[in-house]
């Protein structure tokens, strides 16, 4: 980037956020120092750097503009604001944020397909939506603004763990309605990289393509990356490969399986945060110092709320809540993500003054109650990754027998190596895990061992939680 295309940039971003860019040349030449090779590792250091002070009267100022816009354009906001008895003029202090509606997905689904756009029609440049499991899928909206956006906060994220100009950079997700296709693309063009969209699936060709292509960082869901590991381990070409950087999210991932991945592809694996309903992803992601998640906070107001939507104490885990302070097509106030962390307070030495969110225990949804007992996914893996013998793959199965209570069922595969031929070696295992299961999750579980393969492999996230429950109630209920 050359002096002028750095002072096209910033007066492009002077007119989207004019208030924050009062010292616009200074910013010039931190993004020079940069591109000169002096590896800063900040792409928008007014942004990244901001003393939390100015940060916060930053976010007070985008979340008054924010809900006064969507008081005044989105019929659903007004009649919400109007409910809660509050306006925008009376929002004095972040705390005040407290006053305002929540959002839930249900309301999306509501408003389907454009109900809570915040502009024209006609100012709304791309769409994006969710699968959609249930009902009508969630449609989000973009106008060219918040696709620029978008693209500096992905861009923020890959120069915050190293990935330079140089990199060759494989997006191996779904191009589609899903964010992580187009959002990640734009990202990886913004900061200058090489961007080779892949696309899902075809693992052979996926792993030719990175061979062939000499690529160093590559970007696709963990329980993908696993496989792709696992596969250029059988092929015997993991030394062929060039990749050095991973970014991997959609689904939660414990550090065992960082390590895992780090050992087999031989990389540094960073963990990404986003949805859709805010943006995509680029919400939050790891710097090198790979401990929490930078949320970016010029852009993000956060809280983390318990069930009874009030706030958790500072480092209790619960569920994020997002308002977006910067979207134009379709920002949301508070919204419930329906995913479990805790903020990080302490500073980061990478020198960002953002908060971090450590890194997510799973989604309030996939949270099981079982006889009483709050049980998250994340425990059992870290569980048993811990177990040597034990593979990557597992899948938990919850059921109500007819006698009422809950029963986890947990498949797991075992490693080659652990097939010995002895089956008071298999009993020895499934001993053992069901032992240190009970020690962390303070329930039984059953462990059934299978050999590896059985496990279905996916592209996508996978499905590591089958809950029976619903199913046996509904085939009482029919019963009756």
């Amino acid at each position: 980037m050359n002096v002028l295309d750095a002072q096209e940039k910033s007066s492009r971003e002077d007119l989207i956020y004019p208030d924050v860019f009062s010292h616009g040349r200074a910013w010039h030449r931190d993004i020079i120092k940069f591109d000169q090779g002096m590896k800063m590792n900040y792409w928008q250091p007014k942004y990244e750097l901001m003393a939390r002070e100015e940060l916060e009267e930053l976010q007070l100022r985008r979340l008054k503009s924010v809900a006064e816009k969507v008081y005044q354009n989105v019929p659903f906001y007004h009649k919400k604001f109007q409910e809660a008895g509050i306006t925008p003029q009376d929002i004095r202090s972040l705390a005040d944020i407290s006053r305002l509606p929540t959002t839930r997905k249900q309301d999306l689904r509501d408003n389907y397909p454009f109900g809570l756009f915040a502009v024209p029609r006609e100012e709304v440049v791309r769409v994006h939506a969710s699968s959609g499991t249930t009902g009508k899928p969630t449609v989000v909206g973009y106008t060219a603004k918040d696709i620029e956006t978008w693209s500096d906060l992905m861009a923020r994220d890959f120069v915050m763990v190293g990935v330079g100009k140089e990199d060759i950079f494989q997006n191996a997700v779904n191009y589609g309605f899903f964010t992580g296709g187009l959002g990640v693309h734009y990202g990886i063009e913004r900061m200058g990289a090489m961007a080779v969209p892949s696309g899902v699936g075809n693992t052979e060709r996926q792993l030719e393509i990175m061979m062939d292509f000499g690529v160093t960082v590559l970007h696709c869901t963990p329980s993908y990356a696993l496989y792709l590991a696992e596969t250029a381990k059988d092929r015997g070409v993991v030394d062929k490969l060039k990749l050095r950087i991973g970014c991997f999210g959609a689904e939660p991932w414990s550090d065992e399986s960082r390590r895992e991945l780090e050992e087999a592809l031989h990389i540094k694996a960073y963990d990404s945060y986003g949805l859709s309903e805010m943006m995509g992803p680029g919400v939050a992601f790891e710097c090198q110092e790979q401990n929490g998640l930078h949320i970016w906070e010029d852009h993000f107001l956060i809280e983390i709320l318990d069930q009874n939507e009030q706030a958790c104490a500072p480092g209790e885990p619960g569920e994020l809540v997002i308002t977006s302070l910067t979207k134009e097509a379709m920002p949301l106030i508070r919204y419930h993500t329906g995913d479990v962390t805790y903020i990080m307070e302490e500073k980061c030495p990478c020198g960002r003054t953002s908060r971090k969110l450590h890194r997510f225990l799973g989604r309030a949804d996939d949270m099981l109650i079982v006889r009483g007992i709050n049980v998250f996914p994340s425990q059992i893996e870290d569980v048993l990754v811990s177990i040597p013998e034990i593979g990557s793959y597992f899948q938990v199965i919850v059921d109500r027998k007819k006698h009422g209570l809950d029963e986890i069922s947990i498949q797991v595969e075992l490693k080659d190596e652990a097939f010995t031929g002895e089956l008071s070696d298999l009993a020895r295992i499934q001993k053992k895990t069901e032992e240190k299961l009970k020690s962390v999750l303070n329930v039984r579980s059953k462990i059934e061992l299978v050999e590896k393969g059985s496990i279905p492999r996916t592209a996508g996230k996978s499905r590591k939680v089958v809950d029976l429950r619903d199913v046996y109630s509904k085939d009482q209920k029919a019963k009756k």
